[in-house]
């Protein structure tokens, strides 16, 4: 904490102090003598703000804080009948102004604290890394031959190789569609570029699908045709948790009894011959009617060569 800090948590401290044993005094009926106290214990607090705020911001123009000496003011004639402030009122308009004040200088201090933090970070970012001790030298090149066939650092895994100019064109040659659904454009888009066996493009174009519009009607279609994606691309793994998601989110979606059977298919691929069987049981029960229309070639050909009871 810094020192501004704690002289403003001193200066609320003592604000406070003032307050309770004004209102100590006035409630219990207190006499002239503790009034008295109080009052001057005020006058010491809001001179002692006022000489805060001086040091805060030296030099101010009176922005934040009342200028020692001001022109005198007429004192307003009270109205006949209008009744005196009572020594409660003004102690606490008193302190109202106090505290109004300490809540300036917080702001300031916070603010001002702020900026010299982020600037102390800039120049932190910019200095210059200076040498180490003792550094040496560095050494003369010395040209040796190179080694007949060079080993990979085990730390550098190999880059992925960057997409060839022909497939660059190949994918800007998909067109997208252009409809009064933007949503169904999406899913289309990346459906051509899996038709197209541009995998990677048709993983990224579905997945920006499902982010814009996961509420979609063919949500189903899009989270099943991403698992199709991983699985044509050879990631049984990623597959298999994009056929789980889209039969757990709706299984009375158009496309659920597809990734209930496709899941079978990613475990069938991890060699994972249990849990492909639970899968198959689960679709033959739940969706007997795809199972014995629609999806019954790709279900005998994911069977085929599994021991499921």
């Amino acid at each position: 904490m810094n020192r501004f800090s704690m002289d403003l948590r001193r200066m609320r401290l003592a604000a406070t102090g003032v307050v309770a044993c004004a209102l100590v005094g006035v409630l219990v009926g207190g006499g002239p003598a503790q009034a008295q106290d109080a009052n001057s214990r005020l006058n010491k607090v809001e001179a002692e703000v006022r000489a805060l705020q001086r040091k805060v911001f030296p030099g101010g123009d009176g922005k934040f804080f009342e200028p020692q000496i001001t022109p005198a003011t007429p004192t307003p004639t009270p109205l006949p009948g209008t009744p005196a402030s009572t020594p409660i009122t003004d102690v606490l308009v008193r302190i109202d102004s106090v505290e109004s004040q300490l809540r300036q200088l917080t702001s300031q201090v916070e603010q001002n604290t702020n900026r010299i933090n982020q600037l102390e970070a800039r120049l932190a970012a910019s200095a210059p890394v200076a040498a180490a001790p003792g550094a040496l030298a560095p050494a003369p090149v010395v040209s040796t031959p190179a080694p007949s066939t060079p080993t990979p650092s085990a730390s550098m895994p190999p880059r992925a190789a960057a997409p060839s100019n022909s497939r660059i064109d190949a994918v800007r040659a998909i067109v997208k569609p252009q409809s009064a659904d933007a949503g169904d454009d999406e899913y289309s888009y990346g459906y051509r570029l899996w038709e197209a066996k541009f995998y990677p493009e048709a993983q990224q174009q579905l997945k920006l699908y499902l982010e814009k519009y996961p509420k979609h009607a063919r949500s189903s279609w899009g989270r099943n045709l991403l698992g199709r994606a991983y699985l044509d691309d050879g990631n049984a793994l990623e597959a298999a948790k994009w056929f789980v998601q889209n039969y757990q989110t709706d299984k009375r979606g158009d496309r659920a009894p597809d990734s209930l059977l496709y899941l079978a298919v990613s475990m069938k691929q991890l060699k994972d011959s249990k849990r492909a069987c639970i899968a198959l049981a689960e679709f033959s029960e739940t969706y007997a009617s795809e199972a014995a229309g629609r999806l019954k070639g790709t279900y005998d050909t994911t069977r085929n060569g599994l021991s499921c009871a």
